[in-house]
């Protein structure tokens, strides 16, 4: 079931369960190229969402920006450009320079290299463990490093986080000024398949090898990828087109539970009833794979009996979802309905029962 990738790094995630559906070392920091200029998209993200930058603002070229040589907007120490146009040049053109221009504009102390630290400590707290930053736009450099597991958080946070913004990366060519008319096409070959692809960024160096986040939507779902270590543009085009393929093809989401419909019961202590039924709160919706036959394995998980007063709706129990050849599912079961605290008859009868089971069971070895 499991898709055999030639990548050396790869992980797919279904955003809409929260599925991952495959993960090859997942985990292991790898120079991300320019993939990494997702995260430099992101705070600036965030700094026009704050009010710290606006998409009208013109921002001045330094030297060192303009310095760097691989894929460029052409800049030069005479621009002062916009930053919409600093981001689409990230985005569709892959622009080296444009992320210089936007780190050194955000950068705590005005450098690069301080953008590069402040987009490590961001990325620790947004939850991606595996990522350090050396600078802004994935230039070859010791210490640079991203998980293809982090650089899926990273997508599915850009997506969640800034819908806004999200569309530009959809966009196929964008022209600049009209300077650099070898430079205006989107590297993302996914995006004119009509496999619903809108999204994200390539990368490329000879250290990282051929790399991909992608992201594409058919119908009600959403599937975000990273594939990282590939040898050429062609392979990595045709791999990303079957992890596309195989993850809407391969997989189905199918209700397992419905709302306030008891799914198992966890036994009360000193309440006025003995038992309460473990609910969902919302339809149980998961992913599985089209061929795995329709009894999946799961248990309800709780530490009981649960004591008594009980309110309708408080969390009690985890439904445990085992799907054949995925990770396991975890989600909440809830009270179905509140049980008060029991009066003096249900400690008595309490009471008596627990005398019984002692004699029933003999004394406890003594210490």
């Amino acid at each position: 079931m499991a898709f055999d990738t030639q990548a050396r790094a790869a992980y797919v995630l279904d955003q809409s369960t929260g599925t991952v559906l495959l993960s090859k070392n997942a985990e292991e920091p790898l120079p991300p190229a320019s993939m990494s200029k997702l995260m430099t998209l992101y705070v600036a993200f965030e700094a026009i969402r704050d009010g710290r930058l606006t998409l009208d603002e013109r921002l001045p070229v330094s030297s060192h920006a303009m310095s760097y040589g691989g894929s460029t907007m052409f800049l030069d120490t005479q621009d002062k450009v916009r930053v919409e146009d600093l981001l689409r040049g990230i985005i569709v053109l892959s622009g080296n320079d444009a992320c210089a221009v936007i780190a050194e504009a955000l950068s705590p102390d005005g450098t690069e290299a301080g953008f590069a630290r402040y987009m490590t400590r961001r990325a620790q707290q947004l939850g991606m463990e595996h990522s350090t930053f050396m600078n802004s736009n994935g230039w070859p450099q010791a210490g640079h490093r991203m998980s293809v597991q982090d650089l899926a958080i990273l997508a599915n946070h850009i997506i969640t986080d800034f819908p806004e913004f999200y569309p530009l990366f959809a966009e196929t060519e964008y022209e600049f000024d009209g300077r650099a008319p070898s430079n205006v096409n989107n590297r993302n070959p996914l995006l004119t398949m009509g496999i619903g692809a809108d999204g994200l960024k390539t990368g490329h160096t000879q250290e990282a090898g051929y790399g991909l986040v992608g992201s594409a939507r058919q119908g009600d779902r959403r599937v975000i990828f990273v594939v990282s270590g590939l040898n050429s543009e062609r392979q990595r085009s045709e791999e990303s087109a079957a992890i596309v393929n195989w993850s809407f093809r391969q997989f189905a989401e199918k209700t397992v539970a419905h709302a306030n419909t008891p799914v198992a019961e966890a036994e009360v202590w000193m309440g006025r009833e003995q038992s309460v039924g473990l609910v969902p709160a919302e339809d149980l919706v998961v992913l599985l794979p089209v061929l795995s036959d329709d009894n999946v394995e799961a248990e309800v998980v709780y530490r009981g009996p649960v004591e008594a007063p009980i309110q309708q709706g408080q969390e009690l129990a985890e439904l445990v979802i085992k799907p054949q050849d995925l990770p396991e599912i975890r989600r909440t079961l809830v009270a179905e309905h509140a049980v008060p605290k029991g009066g003096f008859g249900i400690k008595v009868r309490t009471a008596a029962e627990q005398l019984f089971k002692r004699f029933i069971n003999g004394p406890s070895d003594a210490s």
